[in-house]
């Protein structure tokens, strides 16, 4: 099942509420409307802004700690709007110039909620790690909650579950009031369902969902209903999961929450597709897709509709919608997959910001220490001048060891960011930056270079089948083969998922065809006995070179990636090489023709 992605931690949704019974008693005073906009702020937003809208009228009966609540509200609203560029500065003048230590606290959470909502990870990070030293000093128990909700959806959202779930677990260890416990509920179960320690007893799920309704927290209700359901799923239990989500889709529709409709609407299409209802699983999947607009396009709910849609296709054996869909998959697959890197690769440069800061205290305190010492001794004889030479000494080496160590985990970090984790190659960004250079340094020695692009057949029936160690032990040794393949001062590169990359100087187009073909050949001799079981391993390739594309890595990877789709469509493990038209067929058992277009080399046998 799927990952969905809550883009707020204070749950902004709108509800639409009857305006007539906005404020109850017309005259009531200041301080009691404020009570008021603080109490429904998340649940009832019509009412809240109407609120708001009051409370601005009478500014002048405010006191300056409310003029200052009344802005941090107003902020909020602005928030809920989604008009960030505008909120966020707001945010840090009202963070800067507020008096009361309270509402300064508070607008420092909802600026760690405000860069998470707009995905900048690393800054929520580094804004939260301001905020939580201060909590022991925080009296105010609905502001530590604030606090701590956020850092576990903070934590959640960045694939840190084992922290989302310390974060909150401790919320309900400090007996949090119905309101907190509700959002408490739903990150723990949302970080124990990404671990798979949810419970199998359904009962505290069950006994969390009535908690959240009674609280008036229906969205946050439904978010444990689509946990509920996924974890009846994996126990094969789809009709009570299909029948739960069903049961409440209406309600669902009503909140206007575009993230919970596709999410639920997605994972009511898997379930049903997978019970053998292709008609409404693609009805559910088509329109995830309609409303993921407002969404995005990096969510996995989005990547699940469309390979619902892909494999709806293939079963009926609708070739031509089936590559559509699979080719829209494979791309939110991807956009869904860097996002998540992006939030990994935030996570690892706080915490080596974090890391550099605290070395850097160390340093400080030694040096001053030293420096304590140093005025000491220049007080005494000249017998203790030498100690004075060897304390310094000791303070260069200490400063010399530290740069060192500081130096190592810079290049530590350098090199995680360049290198593939699975297979040891270069990443796509590597990939990226290694090929412009290569081929400049090409175009001013006025040398051909060649890209070939190959992608792994029917990997996904690997992992199904076999089981992704599998899937990893195929990669790697894939990523082996490359490394011997490589020619000199050629680049090679692991695109993303199966996909590969190799850059080779020096190389016109039959030889680079001739390489691939070779390549093709020792992949398909790769021996899997080492996971536990025999199968064929086969790539379809794509081949160009700069004498057709130019020098421009865009390009030329456009054109191998056409190659390489051409060899798709004609039946995988194959070589298709791009020569100023199109690929053309066809010559078997490893042969090569060409002719006006396009050169392709495809292998007899069976396909993996």
């Amino acid at each position: 099942m799927m990952r969905h992605h809550l883009r707020s931690g204070l749950l902004w949704f709108a509800l639409l509420c009857p305006v007539a019974a906005v404020l109850g008693a017309p005259q009531a005073g200041v301080s009691e409307l404020l009570a008021q906009a603080e109490s429904i702020r998340s649940a009832e937003p019509v009412r809240f802004a109407t609120i708001i809208d009051v409370l601005q009228k009478r500014r002048d009966e405010l006191t300056p700690r409310q003029r200052e609540q009344l802005a941090y509200l107003e902020i909020y609203r602005q928030g809920f709007g989604g008009n960030y560029d505008v909120v966020i500065p707001r945010l840090k003048a009202l963070i800067n110039s507020a008096q009361d230590d309270n509402i300064r606290f508070r607008a420092n959470a909802l600026l760690v909620n405000l860069y998470t909502k707009t995905r900048r990870f690393a800054e929520s990070l580094r804004q939260l790690g301001t905020i939580l030293p201060q909590l022991d000093k925080v009296k105010d128990p609905q502001l530590r909650m604030h606090a701590l909700v956020e850092a576990a959806y903070l934590h959640n959202e960045i694939g840190q579950y084992a922290l989302g779930l310390r974060y909150a677990e401790r919320i309900l260890a400090e007996h949090p009031d119905s309101r907190a416990s509700c959002f408490a509920e739903y990150l723990r179960y949302d970080a124990m369902q990404n671990l798979a320690t949810l419970p199998s007893d359904k009962a505290p799920l069950q006994a969390a969902i009535a908690r959240c309704e009674d609280g008036g927290e229906r969205l946050l209700a439904n978010h444990i209903r689509v946990i509920v359901a996924t974890s009846l799923a994996s126990e094969r239990k789809r009709a009570d999961a299909i029948n739960l989500l069903k049961s409440h889709l209406a309600e669902v529709e009503s909140l206007r929450y575009p993230y919970l409709a596709v999410l639920v609407k997605a994972t009511l299409a898997e379930l049903l597709f997978e019970r053998g209802d292709l008609s409404s699983a693609e009805s559910y999947a088509s329109e995830a897709i309609a409303l993921s607009g407002s969404v995005g396009t990096s969510t996995q709910s989005l990547v699940s509709a469309y390979r619902t849609m892909y494999r709806i296709a293939e079963r009926r054996r609708d070739t031509e919608t089936a590559l559509v869909y699979y080719r829209r998959y494979a791309e939110a697959d991807k956009a869904y997959l860097n996002e998540v890197k992006t939030r990994e690769l935030a996570y690892q440069i706080v915490r080596q910001e974090t890391f550099e800061k605290s070395e850097q205290i160390q340093r400080l305190g030694s040096q001053n220490q030293l420096l304590q010492l140093q005025r000491k001794l220049e007080s005494k004889s000249v017998q203790n001048t030498r100690l004075v030479v060897v304390l310094l000494t000791m303070l260069l080496a200490s400063i010399g060891y530290w740069a060192y160590r500081t130096k190592r985990t810079q290049m530590m970090f350098k090199r995680l960011a360049q290198t593939d984790a699975l297979t040891g190659i270069g990443n796509r960004s590597h990939f990226s930056n290694q090929s412009e250079r290569l081929l400049a340094q090409c175009a001013r020695n006025d040398q051909e270079a060649a890209l070939v692009m190959f992608d792994l057949d029917h990997f996904k029936a690997i992992n199904d089948r076999y089981g992704h160690a599998a899937g990893d032990q195929v990669l790697m040794r894939v990523a082996e083969l490359c490394r011997h393949l490589e020619q000199p001062g050629s680049v090679v590169g692991r695109l993303g998922g199966e996909e590969f990359a190799l850059l080779l100087p020096g190389l016109d187009l039959a030889r680079a065809t001739d390489v691939a073909e070779e390549f093709r050949q020792r992949i398909t001799r790769i021996d899997t006995t080492a996971t536990g079981t025999r199968f064929l391993v086969t790539a379809s390739f794509g081949v160009t070179t700069t004498a057709l594309a130019g020098y421009q890595l865009a390009r030329l990877l456009s054109l191998a990636d056409r190659m390489l789709y051409r060899s798709k469509h004609e039946g995988r493990n194959q070589v298709s090489a791009y020569e100023g038209g199109y690929s053309l067929p066809e010559r078997r058992a490893g042969s090569a023709q060409r002719t006006d277009g396009a050169l392709r080399i495809e292998a007899q046998g069976q396909e993996a």
